[in-house]
């Protein structure tokens, strides 16, 4: 199966992207641009293509790809960011995406949809309702799913941005978070708490391996426990800018050709 992943390289104006949750900080621009060629070498050692989307260098956040679009199966929704400065940073993810043979469809005004707030496995796509993806949104994502089997299911924040910022999943389902930023675990039916909030964030990168980021050790030995192989990336840059591993790529399994 070939595994593609969407990636934008950090822009100019990166050290100016939005934050809600925690105080601003600087941003070294030079360690954030290693740190995402340390992430983007990490997805190829383990068998994935990066494709880059074109710049969007006017708008700081636009590194953070996921946020752009939904991908599930053959389709692509492209989203509705819900900060009216990161609407910009979709039309290129869309063009990425139209190349590589994706059907598109997209959230349509006046709702708002997030990438970030997407978590899918198995069938099931939970989506966030809080800061940036309305019910509406949701209710779009429901109709352009439900023919390819998936099963949509909106679940309200009030401690995060985007869903995946409070939790991820595990190659074999268990949801992982950190429950401070955790609304309501018993959504998820295998659940697992993490002793620090990065760890609340992987990638996975097959069914054995996960990507996280450096500063969760705890929850790194806690994974490996489990019998997972774990990479681990320093994402010092980005989670200033409240962002993470799941932030900085689309990841596409079974890409169609074009």
């Amino acid at each position: 199966m070939r595994k593609l992943a969407l990636v934008r390289r950090p822009g100019p104006r990166l050290a100016d992207g939005i934050v809600t949750h925690i105080d601003r900080s600087p941003v070294d621009l030079d360690l954030a641009l290693r740190q995402w060629e340390e992430y983007v070498e990490a997805l190829h050692d383990h068998g994935w293509q990066s494709v880059e989307v074109d710049p969007a260098d006017e708008c700081p956040d636009a590194v953070f790809v996921e946020d752009t679009v939904v991908v599930y199966d053959d389709l692509a929704v492209v989203a509705r960011p819900g900060a009216d400065e990161r609407k910009p940073e979709t039309p290129a993810a869309e063009e990425a995406l139209r190349r590589l043979g994706y059907r598109i469809a997209r959230i349509e005004t006046p709702e708002t949809l997030d990438g970030g707030d997407v978590l899918k496995h198995d069938g099931t796509v939970w989506v966030g309702l809080g800061g940036r993806t309305t019910p509406g949104a949701v209710d779009q994502l429901r109709t352009l799913l439900a023919p390819l089997g998936a099963h949509v299911v909106g679940v309200p924040l009030a401690k995060v941005l985007h869903l995946k910022s409070a939790v991820t999943a595990l190659p074999d389902g268990t949801v992982v978070g950190w429950d401070p930023v955790v609304d309501d675990a018993s959504v998820w039916e295998s659940y697992l708490p993490v002793p620090e909030e990065p760890g609340a964030h992987v990638v996975l990168l097959d069914e054995a391996t996960v990507l996280m980021s450096t500063s969760a050790p705890r929850t790194r030995a806690l994974f490996e426990e489990r019998g997972l192989r774990v990479v681990a990336v320093d994402m010092s840059e980005y989670e200033k800018l409240e962002g993470c591993v799941t932030c900085l790529s689309v990841r596409l399994r079974g890409a169609p050709t074009a």
